[in-house]
């Protein structure tokens, strides 16, 4: 094989997660109330891994409950505290909320460092956790996991990470933002259903 320049490949194993020295902990504020009604109420993260040739890409993400819109999003070769906050950067970027959000995640060490808690107090955000081995609590950022996977990924292995990058990049925002229809927003997309809360909202203040 060496000379004929061949190479087994190699198999894959769920990355393990590392142990945090600093652990900071927040209640389960949000407490399954997965239907707020009005955007930036009430936000969810969580981080997925896909498979390439070479290696692990860790995908981290924000949705809006209120729209199930993925709102933030970023992909990196390590699962670190840097990429769960880059995710939400781009979630305020986007939004700029001007009130009070609630953020949940779950209690993986990128989102019990203090990091993320100095993060989330400096921008007015709320931190809210779902409890220890509880994956119902974070159901909405799992769900979305779920269809990306279904959907788009349907366990192919990816040759490069830019490849996959690529790829998934194309459904957040070519497709599911745009296009997807959820029974949840009344079989509208994500972007629809909140240009009607908008077109409502302001024909209330003209009436």
């Amino acid at each position: 094989m060496r000379i004929v320049g061949l190479r087994a490949q190699v198999g894959y194993r769920r990355p393990r997660a590392r142990a945090n020295a600093q652990d900071v902990f927040t209640p389960n504020i949000l407490d399954r109330q997965f239907n707020p009604e009005r955007p930036n109420q009430a936000w969810v993260t969580d981080i997925t891994y896909i498979k390439t040739h070479e290696g692990w890409l860790y995908l981290g993400t924000v949705l809006d409950l209120y729209s199930r819109r993925v709102i933030g999003w970023s992909m990196n070769s390590r699962i670190t505290k840097e990429l769960v906050l880059d995710a939400l950067l781009m979630a305020i970027w986007r939004r700029k909320p001007g009130g009070k959000v609630i953020v949940h995640s779950d209690q993986g060490s990128q989102y019990t460092s203090y990091d993320w808690a100095e993060f989330l107090r400096m921008n007015g955000l709320v931190g809210s956790m779902s409890r220890r081995g509880n994956c119902h609590d974070n159901a909405v950022a799992e769900s979305f996991f779920q269809l990306l996977k279904r959907e788009r990924i349907k366990r192919k292995i990816y040759m490069t990470r830019e490849e996959a990058r690529i790829d998934v990049f194309n459904y957040i925002e070519m497709f599911y933002n745009t296009k997807r229809r959820h029974g949840s927003n009344n079989g509208l997309s994500p972007v629809e259903y909140e240009r009607l809360y908008v077109k409502e909202a302001n024909k209330c203040l003209t009436n």
